[in-house]
């Protein structure tokens, strides 16, 4: 369920949330469904259960997690809303790209057709 790269430079803790985020924006992990605990995680992907805790706060703190005392941690019901959220952040990326597009003069045309290609090249993602 959770990948870890250690040769991405990114820190552990922020690729965890990440994959966690992809797993609840798509449904993957349903709304009030346990999250794994800091311990069995921790042990499952061999690293720092305060790495895991860190992830887990990072999620709590941007809405995609809540704790209930005693018994750990729970995928927030607003994944959807988290979707749209993470889908206008796209979109200003998109439009900041756009502008750096412009200002450099590429053609309209190879903007689109190397976006074409990039979206096709990432339709092989795999949510597993």
């Amino acid at each position: 369920m959770i990948g870890i790269d250690l040769q991405n430079r990114k820190p552990i803790y922020e690729q965890i949330a990440e994959r966690f985020e992809t797993l609840i924006v798509n449904g993957v992990l349903e709304p009030d469904s346990q999250m794994p605990s800091v311990r069995s995680l921790a042990m499952e992907l061999s690293i720092n259960p305060n790495t895991i805790q860190k992830a887990y706060s990072m999620l709590e703190q941007q809405g995609y997690i809540y704790p209930v005392k005693g018994r750990g941690n729970f995928v927030s019901g607003n994944g959807a809303l988290m979707k749209q959220k993470k889908q206008e952040s796209v979109f200003q990326s998109l439009n900041e790209l756009v502008q750096k597009g412009k200002e450099l003069d590429i053609a309209r045309e190879d903007f689109l057709e190397k976006a074409r290609e990039y979206y096709e090249e990432g339709s092989g993602y795999d949510t597993n």
